[in-house]
């Protein structure tokens, strides 16, 4: 892939010279000439970033203007510093979440892009803040989550700041009793968040070139219009006599009548199209507008069955992922399965055998070892791959698999081309936003049930359904 971050950079460096500007005025274009911003001003589109990975993200603030989105670069600094609005907040997360309230009161944003992952190391450590949620499902393999929709949920149902935190006791999102303990929590988004959940100030600059690629030539793409589906028999039969049918194939068939004009490809295990890995790297590198995966997923891997059987038909894995050559030809991919998008893990965990035989072996069992997450892995992946991925954090969660009522992540999956191919809402964080709110309509969270119950579950459902992504993206892009 061409550096066009570095290149729009130069151009803009040359255009600024041309035009009579020192490159302090070209830097104070940057930033915002955020010297003479006040409450008056008025903002499509807020980045919160570290001061490390602030200059990367010049080129794409250009592009974005030169779009009508208008954009402010905000750095975590000047949040704690309270540069614009007074700085508020127990801990970090919360910091960064009055100021979005803030920016969403007096600048009207409506996007929200948090720049900025986990730091290398043993421990874990933040480029960007993030808010883990503490519900126990009582599935006894997770009892908290991080969630991104905390930063997008700022009022709760009478206008009030939602800090997740209603008991005041500094755990977020409490459901472990007989009813939630932060109850009632609003979760209906009121901005549009995504999250590039860069480690180092390379990652961002591949965003940066991605996206500015993909929303300046994606347009009238013939590529565009292939809709690659990768599914088999999620739940199989012989498991369980109530489990018919091939779950995942039929999710992914009820996305592909939701979006008409596109060409569907079909890799279901039933038909014999997906049998492996290199299915899906041939079908992804031929390029396509959007890519769902239905099935079952780990941090590292995604997978699902063939026909009532037991046995595991492989999608992809974080090691394969880089074997995609779909360079300029990057999907919107939307991953249904557990922990895709579970982007704390690290391989230093590796390292951590001094905590103990138990929890070291417990990494590598939940696939927590890898570089980053599948889904993140999937999105900055250089020469290929997406141009953002949605999925869980946690553990995903259907009708089958917990024998409630209601369809929990399939919905959320399939809804998002719905929300796409139906409604025609072509901006990727309103897509999410919109199928959360939908969602939330459809199945309303009864805060007074105990924590494992089956509107518990829809609530962690909506908490962890996590967009790496530009949330102002233009799904198709823009006409030349």
């Amino acid at each position: 892939m061409k550096s066009l971050a570095v290149f729009i950079a130069i151009a803009f460096l040359f255009s600024g010279i041309i035009a009579g500007m020192d490159v302090q005025e070209i830097n104070d274009f940057g930033r915002n000439n955020d010297s003479n911003v006040t409450y008056e001003e008025s903002y499509d589109l807020l980045i919160i970033c570290p001061q490390q990975f602030y200059d990367p993200l010049i080129p794409f603030q250009w592009h974005k203007e030169q779009y009508g989105i208008k954009t402010i670069i905000v750095t975590l600094d000047e949040i704690y510093g309270s540069k614009y609005f007074p700085c508020q907040g127990r801990d970090d997360a919360e910091k960064v979440k009055y100021f979005i309230k803030d920016a969403y009161d007096n600048w009207h944003i409506k996007y929200v892009l948090l720049v900025g992952g986990r730091k290398p190391g043993l421990k874990e450590k933040w480029w960007m803040p993030v808010r883990y949620v503490h519900l126990d499902d009582k599935s006894n393999w997770e009892t908290r989550y991080l969630s991104d929709l905390y930063f997008a949920d700022i009022y709760d149902a009478n206008g009030n700041f939602s800090p997740w935190d209603n008991n005041g006791n500094g755990i977020y999102g409490e459901w472990k009793g007989n009813k939630a303990e932060d109850a009632p929590i609003d979760l209906f988004p009121d901005v549009y968040v995504g999250r590039w959940a860069a480690r180092n100030a390379f990652e961002v600059e591949i965003m940066v070139s991605k996206t500015i690629e993909y929303e300046t030539t994606a347009y009238g793409a013939e590529w565009f219009k292939r809709f690659v589906c990768i599914a088999g028999d999620t739940y199989p039969e012989v498991l369980n006599s109530s489990w018919k049918g091939y779950e995942g194939e039929e999710g992914t068939q009820r996305a592909i009548d939701w979006m008409p004009g596109f060409e569907p490809i079909k890799l279901w295990t039933s038909l014999g199209t997906f049998t492996g890995p290199e299915d899906v790297i041939n079908a992804i590198s031929e390029g396509c507008g959007f890519v769902f995966f239905d099935g079952h997923g780990s941090p590292m891997s995604w997978a699902t069955h063939a026909p009532n059987s037991t046995e595991w038909v492989d999608g992809l894995t974080v090691w394969q992922i880089p074997k995609l050559k779909n360079d300029g030809m990057y999907p919107v991919c939307v991953v249904g399965g557990c922990h895709n998008s579970q982007f704390n893990i690290s391989v230093f965990n590796l390292l951590k055998i001094y905590e103990g035989i138990d929890e070291w072996i417990g990494y590598i069992w939940k696939g927590e070892t890898a570089p980053a997450c599948w889904s993140w892995w999937m999105t900055r992946k250089v020469d290929g791959g997406s141009i953002a991925t949605l999925g869980y954090s946690g553990l995903g969660y259907t009708k089958e698999d917990k024998g409630f009522t209601g369809e929990a992540s399939e919905w959320l999956d399939t809804h998002f081309f719905w929300e796409y191919g139906m409604n025609g809402t072509d901006i990727l964080g309103e897509i999410w936003g919109k199928v959360i709110a939908g969602y939330l309509r459809t199945y309303p969270i009864n805060w007074n049930s105990p924590a494992g119950s089956y509107t518990c579950l829809d609530a962690k459902t909506a908490q962890e359904w996590i967009l790496l992504g530009d949330p102002s993206l233009k799904i198709g892009g823009y006409p030349s």
